[in-house]
């Protein structure tokens, strides 16, 4: 059977990209990939050819995939790694810092609370921006507040001031940790964007082993008239800085953002630079053609003559600003957003709260026993309690997050077959089982292999929630509900620190087992979620 396109009285055929041809009675269908239009999906230029209108998934089909999008992975997966080390650096320098800034378990607590009150910060306005004026704008300035004030926390000579930079540090990081994913998998062919974002979310990890290699490395010796950790502190904000440079450099704007705002020309030349990066230049010219685009957005800004006063402009902002959220909860959203606020919550409660306190905990048990059996500490004035330091609490870090690779590469493997509402729930029900079992061992190298299992299967839900995260919401909402629900994460981190910094010297079983709760709470939410392997974004 043969289809065919009628145009006027001459007969033409417009083959689909699946091969095939479509009858004038399915020009209208919603059915399959590609939307038709009678009037307006077919152009004639000024010879006579063709012309087609794609949608954002043709386009990105007819992109192909080769060396952009690997480029793309490496400069996208360099910012994530760079978010990871500025996180957990802090991690990282408690126990020297502790002592150089006279510091106790709550003031600890504080300063690992203070990034991620930061992110809760920056997190939904970083987001919100980035629908409103572009992903790579956003992404450029985040970036360098990060690395800025993270390496100018370095020098700060008192307690609050390096808490102050590194909460405006963290400000930075709310924002380019939500946008980078919706800007990567913008640019993701359908097929493979489980996969591709799973691969985007393995640069945590190397972040993560980064950070913990830099410590090992630099903390423990001595560098004159700096202290070590002020130095690594400043070689952390190395990769903020240089991300931002990349993406200022060589990365374009989002197509799907283009196409949304009717920046139909600016998009097609994304394409055009996707399609001839990814043939290496030896095939066919991407060919010519028109987007689906949105007709463009009129200014939304009232003449201020218009207002009453400057209390009505502030209300008009605030309640702009707010709009994405009541949207996220109305009709068919409101059910996943309420399951992901829940998700996000424990898992980052979970996560954040024992990870931050895992060298801590470490250095308590280098003389054997359980990380809650020995609780007592030396006051913190006493700087023997923390020189020499002792290298083998940032061996085992490395050891720690080096375990995160395994599931990592279950992730890249197993996300496009089994979607990423089943890797979540799985990996938050195992991971709820082993930090239960942390709780019970009673050696240090129990401690040590539970401490691996629950990395490399807690990074398995971190990167389903990454997939999962851009494939539920319209491109319009994808970066500000990544935000939001980013900030709510923050708010658990904040508050899992600061319940280890005052429970971990009376009761260390508290925080341990509620770790453990939350992420069985967290996996049983998991449930409510629709399954999103393999679809197109909206």
């Amino acid at each position: 059977m043969s289809y065919h396109v009628y145009s006027g009285e001459a007969e033409t055929r417009e083959p689909l990209l699946t091969g095939g041809y479509l009858e004038p009675d399915h020009l209208d269908s919603d059915e399959g990939e590609i939307i038709f239009d009678r009037t307006s999906n077919l152009k004639h230029d000024a010879v006579g050819s063709t012309r087609r209108k794609l949608t954002y998934e043709e386009a990105v089909e007819e992109a192909g995939f080769g060396l952009f999008h690997y480029l793309l992975l490496v400069v996208c997966g360099w910012a994530n790694a760079s978010d990871a080390v500025e996180i957990l650096c802090v991690s990282f320098l408690l126990p020297t810092a502790r002592c150089d800034l006279q510091l106790n378990s709550s003031d600890m607590g504080l300063l690992t609370a203070s990034i991620f009150l930061g992110m809760m910060v920056g997190g939904y306005m970083w987001g919100y921006l980035a629908d409103q004026r572009g992903r790579r704008r956003v992404l450029v300035m985040s970036l360098t507040v990060n690395g800025l004030f993270g390496g100018l926390a370095s020098i700060a000579p008192r307690f609050w001031l390096f808490l102050l930079l590194r909460f405006i540090s963290g400000v930075g990081v709310g924002g380019s940790i939500p946008v980078i994913f919706s800007y990567f998998s913008e640019f993701m062919p359908r097929l493979r964007r489980g996969a591709m974002i799973s691969a985007l979310a393995t640069f945590w990890m190397a972040g993560n082993i980064l950070a913990a290699g830099l410590a090992w490395v630099v903390i423990p010796n001595t560098w004159a008239h700096f202290q070590s950790w002020r130095l690594f502190v400043v070689l952390c904000s190395v990769p903020s800085l240089t991300s931002a440079l990349l993406f200022r450099l060589l990365m374009p704007e989002s197509p799907r953002f283009l196409m949304e705002t009717g920046q139909e020309k600016e998009a097609i030349r994304v394409f055009q630079m996707m399609y001839k990066l990814n043939t290496c230049g030896k095939g066919k010219a991407f060919r010519e053609c028109s987007l689906c685009c949105r007709s463009k957005k009129k200014p939304e800004l009232e003449d201020s003559r218009t207002l009453a006063s400057r209390k009505e402009q502030l209300v008009n902002i605030v309640k702009k600003a707010l709009l994405p959220v009541k949207q996220m909860f109305k009709e068919k959203l409101k059910t996943r957003s309420i399951a992901l606020v829940i998700v996000f919550y424990c898992i980052s409660f979970g996560y954040y709260g024992l990870w931050m306190w895992f060298p801590e905990l470490f250095e308590r048990v280098e003389d054997g026993g359980s990380p809650c059996a020995n609780v007592s500490r030396p006051s913190p004035l006493h700087n023997q309690s923390c020189y020499p330091v002792k290298t083998a609490v940032y061996m085992e870090g490395f050891v720690i997050a080096a375990s995160n690779l395994p599931g990592n590469i279950f992730t890249i493997l197993m996300m496009d077959s089994t979607g990423g509402k089943a890797l979540l729930c799985f990996s938050l029900f195992m991971s709820s089982l082993s930090v239960f079992l942390i709780y019970l061992v009673h050696t240090k190298s129990q401690s040590l292999i539970l401490s691996c299992v629950f990395s490399g299967v807690s990074v398995i839900a971190w990167n389903a929630l990454d997939v999962v995260g851009t494939e539920l919401y319209p491109t319009q909402l994808r970066s500000s509900a990544l935000g939001f629900f980013t900030g709510v994460g923050r708010v658990a981190a904040i508050t899992g620190n600061i319940v280890f910094g005052k429970l971990v010297d009376t009761n260390c079983a508290v925080p341990v087992l509620l770790v453990s709760g939350l992420l069985l709470t967290g996996g049983l939410a998991a449930l409510l979620l629709p399954q999103t392997r393999q679809t197109e974004l909206t």
